[in-house]
C-alpha cells in the first residue's frame, strides 16, 4: 500500500496560545459525501444496498451540550420526517448507553434517526430532512459527530499550556477497534472523491463551526496560494481498495 502522504498548513495564535494545524491535502481534495450514490457503508461487508452510510451505529454524544442541542430538536421531528417516531414516547426515548457513553439508539440494525429506503418521507437522516424543510442548517440539528464527519478536530496541550489543534480527515482508526473491520471507508479510496469543489469550500459551514470564522479566513489565505502545487490525495493515486 502506498504511503499515506499528506501536506499540512499551520499557523500560531499568540493570543489564545494555540497552533492550528490543517490537513491541506484532504481539504484541497474533491471528496464529497456519496450517501445513497454508491456509499458502501461502515459494515464488515458491502452495505451499498442498505443505504446506511455511516449511520449503522448509534451516534456518540460528545458532551452534555451536544446532547441538549439534539433534545431540543427532537420535538420538531414529525412523522413525515422520522420513520421511527413513536406516538407518546418521551424526548429521551431515542437514547442508549455504550461503555458509559450516551448514544442514539440502534433500531433494526442502524441509528434510530436513519430513515430506510422506501420511507415516504425520504431515506436518510431525519434531522437532515426536517432541517432542510425548515430552511435551516442540518448541522445545527444533528449530533456533533454526525455533521463533523469526515472531519476530525483534536486538541493536545504541552507542559507550557500551549494548545495544538489539528483538523484532519477522519480515518478508520478514529472509529476504534471496529474500524479495522470495515469493508470500505470513504476517505481511503477514490469513489467519494468526485465533488465539484474542494473540501474546504464544500464543508465551509462545518469548518467555520469547528474553528471559527477568523481562523477559517486565515486558512483560506494560505490554502489558496497560487504558487503552491499540492500533492494529490493518496486515495486518488491508490484507487479502489475493494471491489
Amino acid at each position: 500500500m502506498p504511503i499515506d502522504t499528506h501536506e499540512w498548513i499551520s499557523f500560531e495564535d499568540d493570543k489564545t496560545q494555540r497552533t492550528w494545524v490543517f490537513d491541506a491535502t484532504f481539504l484541497r481534495s474533491k471528496w464529497s459525501c456519496i450517501f445513497g450514490s454508491g456509499c458502501k457503508g461502515v459494515l464488515d461487508e458491502d452495505g451499498t444496498a442498505l443505504s446506511q452510510g455511516c449511520c449503522s451505529y448509534g451516534a456518540h454524544f460528545g458532551d452534555k451540550k451536544d446532547l441538549q442541542k439534539v433534545l431540543e430538536y427532537v420535538p420538531r421531528l414529525k412523522k413525515r420526517h422520522w420513520q421511527f417516531k413513536k406516538k407518546g414516547e418521551g424526548p429521551k426515548g431515542f437514547l442508549a448507553k455504550e461503555d458509559g457513553v450516551t448514544t442514539t439508539r440502534v433500531v433494526d440494525g442502524a441509528c434510530i434517526f436513519l430513515n430506510r429506503p422506501g420511507f415516504e418521507g425520504g431515506a436518510g437522516c431525519a434531522f437532515h430532512i426536517a432541517a432542510l424543510e425548515a430552511g435551516e442548517r442540518p448541522l445545527d440539528w444533528k449530533p456533533d459527530v454526525c455533521w463533523q464527519l469526515p472531519l476530525r478536530l483534536e486538541d493536545s496541550t504541552d507542559e507550557f499550556d500551549w494548545v495544538t489543534t489539528t483538523v484532519r480527515e477522519w480515518k478508520r482508526r478514529d472509529w476504534g477497534e471496529g474500524g479495522a473491520e470495515f469493508h470500505w471507508w470513504c476517505t481511503e479510496t477514490d469513489e467519494a472523491f468526485v465533488g465539484g469543489v474542494p473540501v474546504y469550500q464544500y464543508l465551509k459551514d462545518e469548518l467555520i463551526e469547528m474553528v471559527g470564522a477568523k481562523v477559517y479566513a486565515q486558512l483560506l489565505q494560505l490554502i489558496e496560494r497560487d504558487e503552491w502545487v499540492p500533492l494529490p490525495h493518496p486515495a486518488i493515486k491508490r484507487g479502489p481498495l475493494v471491489s
